[in-house]
């Protein structure tokens, strides 16, 4: 059987290349909302973030997304980054990393 291609997408905070299902796409449109997108479908600016506490909290240390998108970006926004990011790793722990 033919194996497929794993669309691979870099991490804006460590700059390494990984599978796109072990990274979380953060979106920004037109009206400059920030906002996370689980599914990877939402219309706007895409920047990508491993699935890993250590990573989100060292964007929200280093400002990645303000930087990246150019504009300021509210700390509950990485607070709710680093809690989304924080549950999703508790789920690949029990679950395994097909979910």
């Amino acid at each position: 059987m033919k194996q497929r291609k794993v669309p691979m997408r870099k991490d804006i905070v460590t700059d390494e290349m990984m599978p796109k299902k072990e990274l979380i796409r953060i979106v920004k449109n037109k009206e400059n909302e920030v906002s996370l997108d689980p599914t990877g479908k939402k219309p706007g600016r895409g920047a990508y973030v491993s699935i890993n506490v250590d990573v989100a909290k060292k964007a929200q240390k280093l400002r990645t997304f303000d930087k990246a998108f150019g504009i300021k970006i509210e700390d509950s926004f990485y607070d709710e980054l680093i809690n989304y990011v924080d549950h999703q790793q508790a789920r690949r722990e029990l679950f395994g990393n097909d979910k």
